[in-house]
Formats: structure tokens, C-alpha cells, sequence
């Protein structure tokens, strides 16, 4: 079943203000194919935790460029080990000594290669893993305030294809999210770098897709 963008819409307005584990225990019930994506930046550990409470082997996707900090992927590694996440990684088809040889590193974000770079290694592992996963309801952690396309969203929103994405935590501040880690006695990893995006407020294309 896929929803209609009026239907859509309709659910948000119903959502909003519900807690985040029942918007998530709503789509797990929807859902036939649910995925949930992370690419372990501060607070991915909300939407990890809360999901998994719910649904424990739900195929976790992440999308490694090959870019990531030393703390990135050590965070990430701990994650899944204490989450016992269903972890499904997804590299570039190509090393990172490849691109580093032929675009000579991370191109600058005015450089024509940058659009080619980030197809390379986050866009086409991204549309690898949802073409072989097939999901009807796609997790993710997107929230208001983080970009001016994002600002158009909300917790539900339909993918280009039609996937249902569901953003539990879409209306929470950073304080909400430190009560959570603190409820919970989760840790957060704050040293992270999206070779993709380099600006904090700029997408790297996922959301577009």
C-alpha cells in the first residue's frame, strides 16, 4: 500500500506532538519492506535507539563514503555492538585511493567534480542499497531546522519514488535530544564530517532522491 500525498498530510497533522515510539510503532505496522538509514553523526543514536527498541532486525543501511573520521567509525562500530544493529554497509564502488589519485582528494564545493565525487560515494551506494532492500518505509533522522529543504518536509514525507519516509523526531530541539541520550544513557559522537555536504546546513542529494 502506498499513501497518497494527501493522506500524508493528513497523518502529520495527526502526529504531531505524538511521542516518537508510537509514530515509529505506527509505521513498523505499515510497514512490509521498513529500513532505517544512519550515517552515524551526533544524535544518529536517537532514531537507532528508538527504532530498535521497536523492531530489533530492521536492516540498518549505512552508507560509508570512506571519508569518515577515526572517531566515526569507532563510534559506529560501538553502536552496532551495543544496539545489536542489523548493520548493512554500502561502500563506493571504487577505494578511496582511487578517487584520492584521480580527483586528487575531496573536491572543493565549487569544483565541477564535486557533483561526480559525491555520486561516487554516497549517491550510488545509496541507490545500490535501496534497489536491493526494496523498502516501502524508509527511517530516517531528519529534522526541522537543518536545512532550508528540509524545512519543507515533515515527520512523513514521500521519497521521488513513492517510499514513505518517517522522521520520529522531525519537531525536536537538540535539548530534547540530550534528554533523550540522557534518559537512556546513550553516548553521542560529535566528530563528524560529511565529505558530501561540508557545510552543516547543505544536502548531499539523498533527500532529493
Amino acid at each position: 500500500m502506498r499513501l497518497s500525498k494527501d493522506q500524508v498530510q493528513s497523518f502529520n497533522k495527526q502526529f504531531k506532538g505524538i511521542p516518537p515510539e508510537e509514530i515509529i510503532q505506527w509505521a513498523i505496522n505499515f510497514a512490509n519492506r521498513p529500513v532505517l538509514t544512519s550515517n552515524f553523526k551526533p544524535y544518529s543514536v536517537v532514531l537507532l535507539h528508538a527504532v530498535t527498541m521497536i523492531k530489533r532486525n530492521i536492516p540498518t543501511i549505512w552508507c560509508d563514503t570512506g571519508y569518515n573520521t577515526p572517531e566515526t567509525y569507532r563510534y559506529a562500530n560501538k553502536l552496532s555492538d551495543v544496539l545489536n544493529l542489523n548493520l548493512k554497509v554500502y561502500r563506493p564502488r571504487q577505494t578511496s585511493a582511487y578517487i584520492e589519485a584521480i580527483m586528487g582528494g575531496v573536491p572543493d564545493l565549487d569544483s565541477p567534480m564535486h557533483t561526480e565525487f559525491t555520486e561516487l560515494v554516497k549517491l550510488e551506494p545509496f541507490k545500490r542499497a535501496m534497489e536491493e532492500h526494496q523498502p516501502d518505509v524508509w527511517f530516517t533522522n531528519i529534522r526541522k531546522g537543518q536545512t532550508e529543504y528540509r524545512d519543507t518536509l515533515d515527520i512523513l514525507s514521500l521519497s521521488a519514488d513513492g517510499v514513505l519516509k518517517v522522521s520520529p523526531f522531525y519537531h525536536w530541539s537538540e535539548t530534547e535530544l540530550e534528554s533523550y541520550l540522557y534518559e537512556w544513557n546513550l553516548s553521542n559522537e560529535h566528530n563528524y564530517f560529511d565529505p558530501t555536504k561540508v557545510l552543516e546546513h547543505r544536502e548531499c542529494g539523498i533527500h532529493f532522491s
